[in-house]
């Protein structure tokens, strides 16, 4: 779309249900300025934040209309003056945008921009900015986790829970993830937890608890996403050095 005026883009014209999102087709792309990157989308991450937003449930509330979305990835348009780390042509992901990401182009500051392995596809390049930033918080900035250590993690068949899981075990970790469905259970092991449960399975904390009695539940970092859990942590505190949800 290199030259043209206008793009598709997701606008939001006022806050509230999913419904407010509506599919534009008269948006100004959007150009670069100094020291920024316009990205042709090709995937783009959903986070729960975004809702928040979207419904004005949020701190945060962006001036009106806009269009959502940080995490991106996709393939460098043209770049403004001052870039040296990407350029037209390059395969990359943000983690930020500056125009939003529900659209077909979208502005990104070069600091934020990174390039894409070769080994990762769009749609998961478009996964890793708010998911593994928030796992990577959790068991790194304030947990301080070591390894060794073990980890339990809420919710582990969501976003953030699997990369939790995946930087645990690449941490040195022993990790524990619950998830609410066989299938959940699944992908939390393949996703690198060497024991799940099922957090609606009633007795779930005695089977945690009985079969690591002698290694401490250590680090907690909850996915507050998982609701069933979250009264259920309580339990464990006086086992935890760190509880961090």
């Amino acid at each position: 779309m290199s030259g043209c005026r206008l793009m598709r883009a997701i606008r939001v014209r006022e806050f509230g249900a999913p419904s407010v999102l509506t599919l534009c087709s008269d948006v100004t792309v959007p150009q670069p300025g100094h020291r920024q990157v316009l990205i042709r989308v090709h995937a783009c991450g959903v986070n729960p934040v975004e809702t928040y937003i979207r419904a004005g449930a949020y701190t945060r509330k962006p001036a009106l209309p806009y269009t959502p979305g940080s995490d991106v990835a996709g393939v460098v348009e043209t770049v403004g003056a001052g870039v040296t780390a990407v350029k037209a042509g390059d395969r990359v992901l943000t983690t930020a945008t500056e125009s939003g990401g529900y659209a077909e182009l979208t502005v990104a500051a070069e600091d934020c921009v990174h390039k894409l392995p070769d080994a990762l596809d769009f749609t998961q390049g478009a996964a890793i900015g708010i998911p593994y930033f928030t796992a990577y918080r959790a068991l790194i900035h304030k947990a301080r986790s070591k390894p060794g250590e073990t980890v339990l993690i809420h919710g582990a068949s969501g976003g953030v829970g699997m990369a939790a899981c995946q930087l645990s075990r690449a941490l040195g970790l022993r990790v524990l993830g619950t998830a609410g469905t066989p299938e959940g259970m699944k992908l939390v092991l393949n996703n690198g937890a060497h024991m799940a449960f099922n957090h609606r399975e009633e007795g779930y904390t005695d089977k945690i608890m009985g079969g690591w009695l002698q290694r401490p539940i250590e680090i907690n970092p909850r996915d507050t996403m998982a609701k069933e859990s979250s009264t259920m942590s309580a339990s464990f505190l006086h086992r935890t050095n760190s509880d961090i949800a």
